[in-house]
């Protein structure tokens, strides 16, 4: 039997298919074209990216690795904002999660509007730019006519479940992501969250494992897929990545080494904190604490192709430079700032830089930032009454021991590796398992343990210290000069 787990990302889609031991049979990815028609604005097309990539992508893992199906989910990037019509037609390009900002004088409205105390009592988060309900309002004061029409409200992996089932479901987790709408105690839509937007039909809910239908015979002819294969409700990708590499017991945490950091925990109640993102579990039992800092990887890559360096040779002048970058310090805030500090016009900056720094300091005063910027998010995971009990390490990063060194290094804290990291459609194709009744519990061991230095924690702490100061003083002068740039 073979499970089959596919996920929407940012920029590209990409699925999996595996037996029943957990083994990867067959891997398959298509890019995802993100347009960007105004500076801040990110939309994808649900058509041309999501549902030609779902198609595409199926149609050859099944030609791959045929055979029996037990099961199909999808993750995706979320929260997202689609709309549609009482026919299921989109009636504009989906706006994409936090990145997109279109809504900043919204998300400012509806926090006064709600009031803070009660969004942080009834939804878990103050609102954000990763917030769904100022979109819609965007969406209303911009596209009135638009809105007037919208009957349905989508995520992405919503939108190719119902390609496929027919089903108008939204999984919990992502719910609660999509804030204002979700009361995280109760479980449920939270209605003051929906006012202004009542002709839109709620979606059902579902927990990301259960199983909300079947492919039908036209999905089926479409895809590959046999008619009739269960679909699960998915989920949003992180929750779906943490779940591939067993980040699932309460305390476990998850690093995602991306283009951005992405950090989830499971904890037993709500962890509500303003600097964070407070949801629910992967299942009824848990909750989730998450964080996300704007840029990590991508600081890499724009400093590989400033300097017309590769990583290799980067990474190797990196190695040659002692914790600290001798006495070069970075706020790493190139693109704004998600958690804990939520500064949309927060920049970067060196601090420290003298004609004795090279690349190779350079480097490692990036990854020395992401370091201290993950100490921040999982210390004010701390300070929530959620303190980490065991990492695991995730993403491309990975493949550089170098970065997963300096973060155990920063915060003192270990990190497990695993085996496999196809990341979130092996997730999907595991939840697919465990909805068939398999047991995944022996899925992708740890393959290796990353230890902290003891060696290099005085100077990380002594650094850290300084990292935490200097954005309150720099932040008047980040705005001015955010505001000159725009």
């Amino acid at each position: 039997m073979r499970f089959v787990g596919l996920d929407i990302g940012t920029g590209s889609t990409k699925g999996v298919v595996v037996d029943a031991s957990g083994t990867v049979l067959a891997t398959a990815t298509r890019p995802s074209m993100t347009t960007s028609p105004r500076p801040g604005w990110f939309e994808h097309d649900p058509d041309g990216v999501w549902w030609a990539n779902a198609r595409s992508i199926l149609r050859e893992l099944l030609s791959r690795s045929p055979g029996p199906v037990g099961g199909v989910a999808i993750s995706g990037i979320g929260p997202v904002v689609l709309l549609t019509d009482g026919d299921d037609v989109p009636l504009r390009p989906a706006i994409l999660y936090g990145i997109d900002t279109r809504a900043s004088d919204q998300v400012t409205a509806q926090n006064e509007q709600l009031g803070r105390e009660t969004l942080l009592a009834s939804a878990g988060n103050l609102l954000t730019s990763q917030a769904v309900g100022p979109k819609l309002a965007w969406i209303a004061e911009n596209e009135p006519a638009l809105h007037e029409r919208a009957r349905r409200l989508y995520s992405a992996h919503g939108w190719v479940v119902r390609q496929l089932t027919g089903a108008y479901v939204l999984d919990h987790y992502s719910a609660s992501a999509s804030d204002p709408l979700y009361e995280l105690g109760a479980h449920s839509w939270w209605e003051p969250g929906w006012a202004g937007h009542e002709q839109l039909e709620r979606p059902a809910l579902a927990w990301p494992g259960e199983v909300v239908g079947t492919v039908s015979r036209a999905a089926a002819s479409e895809t590959g897929l046999p008619p009739g294969t269960p679909v699960l409700a998915g989920t949003i990708d992180a929750l779906a990545e943490a779940y591939s590499v067993g980040s699932s017991a309460v305390g476990d945490t998850m690093l995602m080494y991306g283009s951005t950091m992405f950090m989830v925990q499971t904890v037993a109640a709500p962890a509500v904190h303003p600097g964070l993102w407070a949801a629910v579990g992967r299942t009824p039992e848990t909750f989730s604490s998450a964080a996300g800092m704007s840029t990590s990887g991508l600081i890499t890559t724009w400093l590989s192709e400033l300097t017309g360096t590769g990583f290799e040779e980067l990474i190797e002048a990196a190695r040659q430079v002692t914790p600290g970058s001798e006495g070069l310090l970075l706020l790493p805030y190139f693109a704004g700032e998600r958690t804990p500090i939520f500064d949309p016009y927060a920049r970067g900056a060196w601090i420290g830089m003298s004609l004795r720094h090279g690349r190779g300091h350079l480097y490692r005063s990036i990854l020395e930032a992401v370091a201290f910027g993950v100490r921040h998010n999982l210390s004010t995971m701390a300070a929530a009454g959620a303190p980490p009990v065991r990492l695991v390490a995730v993403g491309g990063g990975i493949r550089d021991p170098l970065w997963s060194q300096i973060v155990s290094d920063a915060t003192g804290l270990p990190q497990d590796i695993p085996s496999i990291a196809v990341g979130a459609s092996y997730g999907d194709a595991r939840m697919a398992a465990d909805a068939a009744g398999i047991d995944t519990a022996g899925w992708n061991p740890v393959a290796r343990r990353t230890a902290p230095d003891a060696a290099a924690r005085e100077v990380y702490d002594a650094l850290y210290a300084e990292y935490l100061s200097l954005y309150p003083t720099l932040s008047g002068t980040m705005h001015l000069l955010a505001t000159l740039n725009r």
